[in-house]
């Protein structure tokens, strides 16, 4: 995509005012890093970090069946969620092919938000769209209504709470409440990519200047630190969190990607993919799919996604997501590998790494997981 025709975050000019090194990302000119890419992720393990999400999509569904609709177009239950709660779960194609992972919002009664990755946000509203074919109930792209921004980290519940009188100790995780914060209108919700503690903030885009700064401002003395793309992407790597198109993908099911958790046979009617996921669950049973691992590095070179895992002499999988790990201090990876190879410690597994077999610990997922 050209410059010119990139999106633009509505912080974009004060980005550029911190120094941030910009990266197209799915259509959008977001920040990559503000300055080290180490200082930021370790800012949010022990501190906080702030983070524009702009670019996420919002798509708004409402009406008397919208949960009905909801429940056709998703494997989740998405009925029984309650008001203020929120789900993970995915969209799949009638062949049960995951075309992204999603989160959804139920805001009122008969009003759900869907938020979808960026680079499938217009696939995900198109497929709401065409599913909505009979329902009572309205889909809406609301990507141009909201800004998000995310406060993640152990500091960020206390720098939150200066600048709001809404509940925040109430406020489970995936669950969501309106409330104002600096004066400013948000959807204040529990959730987030980084395995940390944290808040995203839905607000309108001529708010989110003002809600940045004063989250700066009341962070700052507790080390608060502006964060780009690159470090969301290493805190999510160590939490064993997927990325679509890396972990996620339309040639894997929920099944395959070892998060068949998210398929609720168990509501009721039909809903896209079923025939094709209930096959999917029965193979998992009797033929194990590739199974999801994390690698830890012996040595100093990084994976990247592709690279194969090797075993004997023989390719036994592939990495999906690498990077060098601020909190482990060495190189990681998420892997798919054969079953057999799957066991955490099992002996003898390597990344074939530009010709050379580099040698990996097989460990079980996450890396890193935050004390409660």
């Amino acid at each position: 995509m050209s410059e010119g025709a990139a999106r633009h975050s509505p912080i974009q000019a004060l980005h550029r005012s911190l120094g941030a090194t910009m990266t197209d990302f799915a259509g959008w000119d977001m920040p990559l890093r503000y300055g080290s890419e180490r200082d930021e992720h370790l800012a949010v393990r022990t501190k906080a970090g702030l983070f524009d999400l702009s670019h996420m999509g919002e798509i708004t569904v409402t009406g008397p069946q919208a949960a009905a609709l909801l429940d056709f177009a998703l494997v989740g239950n998405i009925g029984g969620v309650k008001p203020g709660r929120a789900r993970y779960t995915m969209i799949c194609r009638a062949d049960g092919g995951i075309l992204d992972d999603l989160i959804v919002y139920r805001l009122a009664e008969t009003t759900y938000m869907v938020v979808a990755n960026a680079s499938n946000a217009q696939t995900v509203l198109d497929a709401l769209v065409e599913r909505a074919a009979g329902f009572d109930a309205e889909v809406r792209d609301d990507r141009d209504a909201y800004a998000l921004l995310a406060i993640q980290g152990p500091e960020s519940p206390g720098i939150l709470k200066s600048l709001t009188d809404a509940d925040l100790d109430g406020l489970k995780y995936y669950a969501g409440l309106p409330g104002t914060v600096a004066g400013v209108q948000a959807l204040i919700a529990r959730t987030g990519y980084t395995g940390e503690d944290g808040f995203e903030l839905f607000v309108a885009p001529a708010d989110a200047e003002k809600l940045w700064q004063a989250l700066t401002d009341a962070g700052t003395p507790v080390g608060l630190v502006p964060c780009g793309l690159s470090c969301r992407d290493t805190l999510r790597l160590e939490a064993g969190m997927p990325l679509y198109g890396h972990e996620l993908s339309t040639a894997l099911t929920p099944f395959d990607a070892g998060l068949g958790r998210v398929v609720k046979f168990e509501k009721e009617g039909d809903f896209v993919g079923r025939e094709a996921l209930t096959e999917a669950a029965a193979r998992a049973e009797s033929q194990p799919p590739r199974v999801l691992v994390g690698l830890i590095a012996e040595g100093r070179r990084v994976p990247r996604a592709g690279y194969p895992v090797v075993a004997d002499g023989k390719v036994v999988g592939e990495v999906t997501s690498g990077a060098p790990s601020p909190t482990l201090g060495k190189p990681i990876a998420m892997a798919y590998v054969d079953a057999a190879h799957s066991a955490p410690g099992t002996p003898g597994v390597g990344v074939d790494i530009r010709g050379s077999h580099e040698p990996y610990e097989v460990v079980a997922l996450p890396f890193y997981k935050r004390q409660k």
